[in-house]
C-alpha cells in the first residue's frame, strides 16, 4: 500500500510531491533482511520511473505526511535522483526512518521543515491543517489543504478520528472536491461524522490489492457512498487533470482501455498467443512498465 502523489502545475513547471512510498511496512522488513544477509533484490520502485517518464528533473517540495515506510520508504532514493528544493516534515519527534533522510538532507545541503503552516506554490497557497501534538505518528500526519482554480482538495495522510474531530472544531472545510482517505480506508479514519462534515465530492483511498489488512473498511466505504470513490486496487494510478477550469478524472484502467481500444482485441488462451500478446503489447504502450501491467492484468480474465 505505497503512497505517493505528484502535483504540476504545467504552466509554472513547479513539481509539489506528497509521499514517496512504493514499499509497504512488511516489504521494508522484508528488505532489511536481504541487506542484512547481503542477498541482491530488484526494486519494484514505481514513483521515479514515473516522474521521469514525465520529464520532470525537479523537485520544488518533497511534502512527507508522516514518517512511516509506506509514506516515505522512497525519500532518500528520490532525494539521490533529483534536484530537491526542500522537505516539510510532520510534527513530532524524528523516527529512525526520518533520521536517515536527514543525514542524506545535511549532507546534500537540502533545507527542510517540520510542522509548519503553510506553504506557497505560485501563487498558490498550500495549507497544514495543524491541531496539536499527538501521542501517535498516524495522527501527527500532515493534513493537507488547498484551492486550486476553485477546486478544493484535502489529503489526510494517515490521519485518524481524533485528528478528523480536532479538525472539525478549528477549521471550516465543506464541499470538498477531492479527498484523499485516511489510513488507507481503515476503520481508524473517515469517520461518518467527518464526511458528513467536509462533505466530499470525489475520493481517493490508496490501497494495496488483497491486502492483508482488510482495507478498505466496509463501514468506511459506507460512510463514502455519497461521494464518486476511485480505488488504486481496482483502478490503478489516478490523474485529476484541470484545464480551462474544468476538471477531468482518468484512471490506469481506463488509459491503458483507450489504448487497446485503438488496436485489434486479441484473445490470449494458450501459450501459443504469447508472442502476439507481446507484438501488440510493443504496438501500444511505450514503456515495460505498462507492458507487464497489462499483459497481467488482462491474462488474469481467462
Amino acid at each position: 500500500m505505497g503512497e505517493a502523489i505528484n502535483l504540476v502545475d504545467n504552466f509554472k513547471v513547479d513539481n509539489v510531491i506528497f509521499n514517496c512510498g512504493d514499499f509497504n511496512e512488511l516489504e521494508h522488513d522484508l528488505i532489511k533482511v536481504l541487506d542484512k544477509k547481503n542477498i541482491k533484490y530488484n526494486s519494484c520502485n514505481k514513483t521515479i520511473p514515473y516522474l521521469k517518464s514525465k520529464g520532470i528533473a525537479k523537485i520544488d517540495y518533497l511534502i512527507l505526511t508522516h514518517g512511516d515506510y509506506d509514506h516515505m520508504g522512497e525519500a532518500i532514493n528520490l532525494v539521490n535522483n533529483f534536484k530537491v528544493e526542500k522537505v516539510i516534515f510532520n510534527c513530532g519527534k524524528f523516527n529512525e526512518l526520518e533520521q536517515e533522510l536527514i543525514k542524506v538532507l545535511d549532507k546534500k545541503n537540502i533545507k527542510y521543515n517540520s510542522c509548519i503552516n503553510s506553504i506557497d506554490v505560485n501563487n498558490n497557497k498550500i495549507y497544514f491543517l495543524s491541531t496539536r501534538e499527538y501521542d501517535n505518528e498516524n495522527d501527527n500526519s500532515n493534513v493537507i489543504y488547498f484551492n486550486y482554480n476553485n477546486y478544493k482538495f484535502l489529503f489526510m495522510g494517515d490521519a485518524g478520528i481524533n485528528k478528523e474531530m480536532d479538525i472539525v472544531d478549528k477549521y471550516k472545510l465543506s464541499n470538498i472536491d477531492f479527498i484523499k482517505i485516511g489510513h488507507h480506508g481503515s476503520k481508524t479514519s473517515s469517520s461518518k461524522k467527518f464526511i458528513d462534515y467536509v462533505n466530499p465530492k470525489y475520493s481517493v483511498i490508496s490501497v494495496g490489492k488483497n491486502n492483508r489488512y482488510g482495507h478498505p473498511n466496509k463501514e468506511v466505504l459506507n460512510n463514502l457512498k455519497d461521494t464518486k470513490i476511485y480505488r488504486t486496487d481496482e483502478d490503478g494510478s489516478i490523474m485529476f487533470k484541470i484545464k480551462n477550469n474544468k476538471l477531468s478524472i482518468e484512471t490506469c484502467q481506463q488509459r491503458h482501455q483507450l489504448n487497446l481500444d485503438k488496436h485489434v482485441r486479441l484473445k490470449w488462451y494458450d501459450e501459443i498467443y504469447l508472442e502476439q500478446a507481446l507484438e501488440l503489447c510493443d504496438m501500444i504502450f511505450t514503456n515495460n512498465f505498462n507492458k507487464v501491467y497489462f499483459l497481467r492484468q488482462y491474462l488474469k480474465s481467462f
